[in-house]
C-alpha cells in the first residue's frame, strides 16, 4: 500500500487555490466598501443642497430650526417691506465733540498775563468774574482804572467774585467783614485763607478773599470840559478860544466810527464808555453836531482825545486816537471826521474809546446812539 507524506514537500494544489480566492474576495469587499462610503456622502452633500436652496422659504414651524419639507418644491417667498415701527427700540447717544472735564470751582488766586487786545472786561469773562473783581485785586497795577491795562502785566485773578485784601497788623476779621460788606465766617472758611477755625489769627500781609465782598471804585475820569460863555459853573481853561463856537448838537447820536460792535470794555461802574471796534487809521466821527472843547494828548490813559460841547448840555469823547484833525474851538457837524482811531495812551490794541456826558455826568451810550 503506498502512502502520501506531506511533511518537508510541497502544499497540495487546492489549498494554493483557497488562498488566493479568499484574498481575492477581501478585496472585492473592501471595494464596495469604499464605493458605498463614496455614494453615501455624495447623497449626503445632495440632501444638504436641497435643504440650502429650499431655506429661505422654509417656515419655522416645529421650533427655532424645524423647516417646512414643503417649502423645497415652492418658490422663495417674498421678504416683507421695512417698517421702522417693527423694530424695537435702541439706546440712543448724541455725539459730542468735547472732553468732559469737571467743572470744579477755583479756590487759589490765579496769575494772568495781558494780551494783545485784552480788556478788563474780557479777561473777567474769560474767569467767570465781575469786571469789578479784576480791579479790585490788581488796585497796585490799575488804581481801579481799566484804562491802566497794559500788556505784559501780571494781573492776579481770584477765584471767585469778591476783594482781594492784603492785610494790615492793626485789622480784625470783624472789622474787615463789615467794611467790605461780607459775612465773617466766609473769610474764616474759604481754603485758601488757611485761617485756623479755632484760633482766627491772620498775619499781616497776607492776601486774603474776601468772597462776596465790594468796595467803591476810584474813579479816574477825564474832566468835563465847557465851550466859553456855556454859563456852567465847571467851566475848566482849554487852552483855545472857544468863542466862536455856535454849532449845537440835535441830541441824537450816530455812531462815530463805521464799525458798530464791541471790543473791549462795555460801559459799567469801572468803565464809563464803551470801546468800539476799529482799527488803525479807521476814521473817527463827530457823533452830534458842536464845538471841539479839547483836541490833544491828555493823562489818565485816554491818549490823543477829542471832546466836543454840542452846546445842549452834552458832551461826547472820543479818545486813543492815532491822529486828530480838528482843532480846538472849531465847529463840527454831524458824522464829519474828526481824528482816526489808533491805540494811543493805555491800550493793549487799536479801537475807538467812545463817552457821551450830560450836564457832566456819564451816561450809558448804548441809550443813545442810533
Amino acid at each position: 500500500m503506498r502512502q502520501n507524506s506531506i511533511a518537508g514537500g510541497e502544499a497540495p494544489a487546492f489549498s494554493t487555490n483557497r488562498s488566493a480566492l479568499w484574498g481575492w474576495l477581501s478585496g472585492l469587499t473592501w471595494f464596495i466598501a469604499f464605493l458605498m462610503i463614496l455614494f453615501l456622502a455624495w447623497v449626503a452633500v445632495q440632501r444638504a443642497g436641497v435643504r440650502f436652496t429650499t431655506s429661505a422659504s422654509a417656515s419655522f414651524d416645529e421650533g427655532p430650526f424645524a423647516l417646512n419639507a414643503a417649502a423645497e418644491n415652492s418658490a422663495p417667498a417674498a421678504l416683507p417691506d421695512y417698517n421702522p415701527v417693527d423694530v424695537p427700540p435702541a439706546v440712543t447717544r448724541l455725539a459730542s465733540l468735547h472732553t468732559i472735564i469737571p467743572n470744579r470751582e477755583r479756590e487759589s488766586i490765579t496769575t494772568y498775563e495781558v494780551q494783545p487786545g485784552d480788556s478788563v472786561m474780557g479777561i473777567a469773562k474769560q474767569f467767570q468774574l465781575k469786571p469789578e473783581t479784576i480791579l479790585w485785586a490788581n488796585y497796585d497795577l490799575l488804581q481801579d482804572n481799566p484804562n491802566n491795562l497794559s500788556i505784559g502785566q501780571k494781573l492776579k485773578i481770584p477765584p471767585v467774585d469778591g476783594v482781594l485784601y492784603q492785610w494790615k497788623k492793626s485789622d480784625t476779621i470783624e472789622n474787615i467783614a463789615r467794611r467790605f460788606k461780607a459775612k465773617p465766617e466766609d473769610i474764616i472758611t474759604w481754603p485758601d485763607n488757611r485761617i485756623d477755625i479755632a484760633d482766627p489769627q491772620i498775619a499781616a500781609g497776607a492776601l486774603v478773599m474776601i468772597p462776596g465782598g465790594s468796595r467803591e471804585l476810584v474813579q479816574w475820569v477825564v474832566p468835563t470840559v465847557w465851550r466859553a460863555n456855556s454859563g456852567a459853573n465847571r467851566n475848566l481853561p482849554t487852552g483855545c478860544d472857544t468863542s466862536g463856537g455856535t454849532a449845537v448838537g440835535t441830541g441824537y447820536f450816530g455812531w462815530p466810527a463805521d464799525n458798530h460792535s464791541l471790543s473791549g470794555n462795555d460801559f459799567w461802574s469801572g468803565h464809563l464808555g464803551i470801546d468800539i471796534a476799529a482799527a488803525t487809521g479807521a476814521p473817527v466821527y463827530a457823533s452830534d453836531s458842536g464845538v471841539v472843547v479839547y483836541a490833544a494828548g491828555i493823562s489818565g490813559g485816554y491818549g490823543l482825545m477829542v471832546m466836543i460841547d454840542h452846546g445842549n448840555g452834552f458832551h461826547s469823547v472820543y479818545a486813543h486816537n492815532s491822529q486828530i484833525v480838528v482843532k480846538c474851538g472849531q465847529n463840527v457837524g454831524k458824522g464829519q471826521v474828526i481824528a482816526y482811531a489808533g491805540s494811543t495812551g493805555n491800550s493793549t490794541g487799536p479801537h475807538l474809546h467812545f463817552e457821551i456826558r450830560y450836564n457832566g455826568m456819564f451816561v450809558n451810550p448804548w441809550d443813545y446812539l442810533r
